[in-house]
């Protein structure tokens, strides 16, 4: 009784404080975005994406998002339901499941999604890794909604990383940071699931080397 009473205390007093740290760091973080014009040029077309960032990279992911709407598949987890209620002060939704737990219905949920006016975002590392690895996941959704997949990171001059499995990123204020958008990728009709996620792979890590040189541009390293 005392563990579930602890439980709503947390998943109740946490979200609204850990928005408002976001929003805060988001207001002190001196950000700067790359590539956003190739995201512009797709939704032009009546597009909506699929937007992949690694797991670390989260944090001010849900402070950044501009655009018709963003549902995100985050993990049936304790963890997850701080970051799903978390997200919920952003405006965001969230489809739960992850591949260690109610993978296939939410990957479900996900696709009828795709068949609204919404941006989904997945995090193809989580919910536990390996880090900075593209899971199957991914893949298939983007070969079941026919969506392109638009490869996103973050690197920040200053911060903490915790000795998570991902390594989780805390930007510090006054800190200098950039988002980085690559190219959409289709998963092509012959091509299998295997060979896009190698594809995504590749694209996002390129993505994240980008990221590093905006910053070196700045004179300063990522963290």
């Amino acid at each position: 009784m005392k563990k579930k009473l602890s439980d709503r205390f947390l998943y109740w007093a946490a979200p609204p404080l850990g928005a408002g740290i976001i929003r805060t760091l988001g207001a002190l973080v001196r950000i700067e975005w790359f590539g956003e014009e190739r995201l512009h040029d797709f939704r032009k077309r009546g597009n909506h994406v699929i937007f992949a960032f690694w797991h670390d990279q989260i944090l001010l992911m849900l402070n950044e998002y501009r655009g018709p709407g963003l549902k995100i598949m985050i993990s049936a987890s304790k963890d997850g339901e701080l970051i799903a209620r978390t997200a919920s002060f952003f405006g965001l939704g969230a489809v739960r499941g992850s591949s260690s737990r109610g993978g296939g219905k939410a990957l479900l949920e996900m696709v009828r999604c795709a068949r609204g006016p919404f941006d989904l975002a997945i995090t193809p590392d989580g919910p536990r890794g390996p880090r900075h690895q593209v899971k199957e996941g991914v893949a298939l959704l983007a070969r079941l909604s026919g969506r392109a997949v638009v490869p996103v990171s973050f690197a920040c001059s200053r911060g903490y990383r915790f000795s998570s499995w991902d390594r989780f990123l805390l930007p510090f204020p006054f800190s200098r940071g950039v988002f980085v958008f690559g190219e959409p990728l289709l998963c092509r009709r012959e091509e299998d699931t295997g060979r896009f996620r190698d594809r995504l792979q590749s694209a996002m890590k390129e993505n994240d080397r980008l990221a590093r040189e905006r910053l070196e541009e700045f004179g300063v390293s990522a963290v």
